[in-house]
């Protein structure tokens, strides 16, 4: 005897994956689908305040995207006296701050009204509230017990501070109060290291904020080519910002001027307005009945685990998107939302493909990257030629006295003759203007299985940077499996 729920699928999370999911399945193949996210705000907590499109649109991707562009026209008018344009020294731009976060805010606000109406034209039932499992087919809403077939935990993570004293005093903050602070801050100090630290510190230098960076390791963006690494750490040095690397935080505390003092472990102090924690992100995982109902999470972390269909131990219960951990980008967590309608409701197993997925860090300038670093590509493939250019930009041949702060850096990562793939281009990265609408076009070449050779025998456009990635002739070196065991 078949068992009848009230739906389908039922989707924990509003965010880019899990509306897609709940969408997907509603749309394109029948399911009844419904999504529970929280009420929306700027700000989000816990269990009390979200708002559909998740953190990209409303405290991430969108709205930092938004406020880079802005930053970047202080340099654009700056650049413009080296093209003969009289602009006054004696009159530079200044920034009205309440009212680009009042556009900012109106235009994520008005995201949050286009997802709604995309659930609505798709058929899928909004629950607006804190959504908990009760068993492997029952969720509980404001008091509400719903039934699924499926379930389907897209609940994303939250931004986290690390735990030193004086982390919770006032203008202490995250990416999400950052976002909306109602003044700018003259001075900011931003600990982290990774790509929304780095972002961040670009957008606040570009606005005219005294900008301190600080993070543990020699370079920033862990993870990344180290290339690319070092080659950002050199030109954000050379833009302004203060670079402080191989430091640790050790308190934060308030002087009598109501300045934050944040504390090194090395000795030293730096007096600010704001301090901002860009130090991880914790997925949502906990407080949600998932334990309770035996979904394995990860001890350390408490990701969601799942199988490479994005199944959790409990057959009807599925996960996705930051959960779990497994990529977090927004653009990752759309494929794992399709790839799971079609395993649930189309009846072919889907696995996401997590190879060669492009990526871009919005820094200035900013890096757009896809496939593997040097290191993982000679671990893989046993030997990689690696090929590097590195220029001033045309347009900064002219005297806009900024070609140091704009040095191109291309790279191209090829598996070696004599290995399997050989050929076969395995990584590509720039640090440079327009690296992120490039690496889009690259990545397809990339899924399609490019080979160098393609790369050679394809006509460049000229005059532009792009036609570099098809005149990377000579080769810088080779790097074997057997390199990377010696560093």
């Amino acid at each position: 005897m078949s068992t009848t729920y009230d739906y389908d699928l039922f989707t924990i999370g509003g965010g880019s994956g899990g509306v897609r999911c709940a969408r997907w399945s509603a749309k394109n193949y029948g399911a009844k689908a419904a999504v529970a996210e929280l009420p929306f705000a700027l700000v989000s907590s816990k269990e009390e305040a979200g708002g559909l499109g998740g953190t990209c649109v409303i405290r991430g991707c969108v709205p930092k995207k938004l406020l880079i562009y802005g930053s970047h026209l202080p340099e654009d008018i700056a650049d413009a006296r080296g093209y003969g344009w009289n602009v006054p020294t004696s009159d530079e731009p200044s920034i009205d701050w309440t009212k680009l976060i009042d556009a900012k805010n109106k235009e994520v606000t008005r995201l949050n009204g286009v997802y709604k109406k995309l659930l609505n034209d798709a058929g899928v039932t909004h629950y607006e509230g804190y959504a908990k499992v009760i068993d492997p087919h029952t969720v509980e809403v404001n008091g509400q017990k719903i039934t699924a077939k499926y379930i389907c935990v897209a609940s994303g993570s939250r931004a986290v501070k690390i735990p030193i004293p004086g982390n919770d005093l006032p203008n202490v903050v995250t990416s999400d109060e950052a976002l909306t602070l109602e003044k700018r801050p003259e001075k900011i100090v931003i600990i982290g290291g990774g790509y929304i630290a780095v972002e961040f510190a670009c957008y606040f230098h570009g606005y005219g904020s005294e900008v301190h960076l600080i993070f543990r390791a020699p370079d920033p963006l862990r993870g990344f080519d180290e290339d690319l690494r070092k080659h950002l750490h050199t030109l954000m040095q050379k833009r302004g910002i203060h670079v402080h690397a191989g430091v640790s935080p050790e308190s934060i505390s308030e002087n009598a001027d109501k300045k934050l003092v944040l504390k090194t472990k090395d000795g030293n102090e730096i007096t600010s307005d704001v301090i901002m924690f860009a130090t991880g992100r914790k997925p949502n995982s906990d407080k949600m009945g998932l334990e309770e109902v035996g979904v394995k999470l990860d001890e350390k972390s408490g990701k969601v685990l799942v199988d490479e269909y994005s199944k959790t131990n409990i057959d009807s219960i599925y996960a996705l998107g930051d959960v779990t951990d497994r990529m977090n980008l927004t653009p990752v967590a759309l494929m794992e939302g399709v790839s799971l309608a079609k395993t649930l409701f189309l009846g072919e197993a889907t696995k996401p493909d997590y190879d060669n997925v492009p990526s871009a860090i919005f820094s200035q300038p900013p890096i757009g990257t896809c496939g593997l670093t040097e290191e993982q590509a000679a671990t893989k493939y046993g030997s990689v030629d690696v090929y590097i250019e590195k220029f001033k930009p045309l347009k900064h041949t002219m005297p806009t006295g900024r070609a140091e702060q704009e040095q191109v850096l291309m790279k191209l990562i090829v598996v070696s003759d004599g290995q399997t793939g050989a050929g076969r281009v395995v990584g590509a990265h720039m640090c440079g203007a327009d690296s992120a609408e490039m690496m889009q076009g690259i990545a397809i070449a990339m899924k399609a299985g490019a080979l160098k050779s393609h790369f050679d025998s394809t006509v460049g456009i000229h005059p532009t940077s792009a036609e570099e990635w098809c005149t990377m002739r000579t080769k810088a070196r080779t790097t074997t499996a057997a390199d990377v065991n010696k560093s």
